[in-house]
């Protein structure tokens, strides 16, 4: 939700206020301690998560500094970075009103984009903290700057996500993940752990378009498997390929899949781990997206329930923690061994200090309670774009209803063309996900996947009310200039890599 001008700064700016002013007032001298953190909690009311990240933003801004198992003492010089922080606090520049206003002026104004998939609203993010964190890290850790670090990454990184690895039912050690740049990547190098070129792999149908890039460039072949919006992939069409082809791998999202947003039921998943020990064929589960659920049931993995090291568990928190922090992680199984030698000898090292920043990001206790609004924030979302997009798109569009991420996979009656709509839109300073490259048919050139994981606001749905108007258009077989001109262009390569780079990849 948008802060409006006229409401309070956030409980844990109050806090830092009242410390400033203290502080800038000279009731706190420099050296003093301030109040403890639990003892603060309870004056003002509010978690002790509240007061630590209101005590990390004066620490931030030079106002106060941490001393190990003391608490939080007031600096030398403070009076004036504290008055600033006060000046700061009370003088945030005022977060807009939106205002109503026709569809035309609205798309006047720059691009809107339903093709992302990484998040860009900011609000979804508390930069604050993560600002914290990275400037803590980089100077408690500042000789890290002139070390190699670990293959494998920081042992701090590791347990953590091997911490976090329990709210998807999976006991994973540490010492047995390697950190990545990337979810991306950490497919990338399990993908080359246990196939080589020409190989066949098995994916989902539809699938992230950068799947099959990643699968072209290892130059190796992948057998669609048909997927339900629902449930995920069909499990007897997996085994009828196991048995009849020579399938290497597996590359699948089980949770909250990608564009599909599927997820498949617990049998289903205990069912998929029993196949994979069955056919020992290695399974590539991507987790990237199970934290967006808001319960540890639905989070759970494939990878709960392998007891054979079958399955080679990917994930990142670019959805969740930080797009910037571009850090993944891999537990890799039978093979995490290799994965260790892969990123070793690939020369693919990590920062050390943005490890040391996620981990402390991970293990603080507002985390949980991030997801949970990040969820409901994004339930709410994609219902009111469910909401316009049956009321503007054509007769006949169906749109899935998932209960988490941030896109959405309309199918629009089968005599559109999404190629031909995406040139409509292009042209009205909008894009889109065309159906077409999730796949290496022309299957779903009648769907689109939608992304809000940006901007949400009247110029947003403005532009998905006139998307659905062109998907009209089309439907009735309007027979204009820019018709005509968008089938034109739809017969030629129109999607350029400039067009491309607007779908984030992960």
């Amino acid at each position: 939700m948008e802060r409006m001008a006229t409401e309070a700064p956030l409980l844990y700016l109050q806090i830092a206020l009242r410390c400033a002013q203290l502080i800038a007032s000279g009731a706190l001298q420099t050296g003093q301690r301030l109040p403890s953190v639990r003892d603060s909690a309870a004056q003002n009311h509010v978690s002790v998560a509240t007061v630590v990240q209101a005590y990390r933003y004066l620490e931030e801004h030079g106002v106060v500094t941490p001393r190990h198992k003391s608490g939080y003492f007031v600096t030398t010089a403070s009076r004036a970075k504290a008055a600033g922080v006060v000046r700061a606090i009370q003088h945030a520049p005022e977060v807009p009103k939106g205002q109503p206003d026709n569809a035309a002026n609205v798309l006047e104004r720059p691009a809107v984009s339903f093709a992302g998939y990484s998040p860009k609203d900011k609000d979804f993010f508390d930069n604050d903290r993560i600002r914290v964190a990275v400037s803590r890290a980089a100077r408690l850790k500042r000789d890290t700057f002139t070390d190699y670090s670990s293959s494998s990454g920081t042992l701090a990184l590791r347990n953590a996500v091997a911490l976090r690895a329990l709210h998807l039912g999976c006991a994973l050690k540490g010492e047995n993940i390697v950190i990545t740049s990337g979810c991306i990547n950490a497919v990338a190098m399990c993908l080359q752990a246990v196939t080589k070129p020409g190989d066949l792999v098995a994916i989902e149908s539809p699938t992230f378009f950068g799947f099959l890039d990643l699968l072209e460039s290892l130059n190796l072949k992948a057998i669609a498997l048909p997927t339900d919006p629902r449930t995920g992939v069909s499990l007897p069409a997996l085994q009828l390929a196991l048995d009849t082809q020579p399938i290497k791998a597996l590359l699948l999202v089980p949770t909250l899949s990608n564009p599909l947003a599927s997820i498949m039921p617990l049998t289903h998943k205990r069912a998929l781990a029993r196949l994979v020990a069955q056919y020992q064929v290695p399974l590539i589960e991507d987790v990237v997206f199970n934290d967006l659920l808001a319960t540890d049931f639905r989070r759970r993995a494939v990878k709960a329930f392998d007891s054979e090291g079958w399955v080679m568990t990917c994930g990142s928190f670019a959805k969740t923690v930080s797009p910037g922090i571009r850090l993944g992680w891999v537990e890799a199984g039978r093979w995490s061994k290799e994965l260790s030698t892969l990123k070793r000898v690939q020369g693919t090292s990590t920062n050390a200090v943005l490890e040391y920043a996620l981990a402390d990001l991970l293990t603080q206790g507002s985390y949980e309670a991030h997801l949970r609004r990040l969820s409901a924030l994004m339930k709410q979302r994609l219902g009111q774009a469910r909401k316009l997009i049956q009321a503007s798109f054509p007769v006949g569009t169906r749109v899935n209803d998932p209960p988490a991420g941030y896109t959405l996979w309309v199918e629009l009656p089968g005599e559109v063309d999404t190629m031909v709509l995406f040139a409509l839109c292009k042209a009205q300073g909008i894009t889109v996900g065309p159906g077409q490259l999730f796949c290496t048919s022309h299957r779903y050139r009648h769907c689109l996947r939608l992304s809000f994981a940006g901007a949400w606001g009247p110029q947003e749905q403005a532009a998905l009310t006139q998307v659905g108007r062109l998907a009209c258009q089309l439907v009735e077989g309007l027979d204009d200039e820019t018709s005509r001109a968008a089938m034109d262009a739809s017969r030629m390569d129109f999607i350029s890599k400039a067009d491309v780079s607007a779908y984030d990849l992960w």
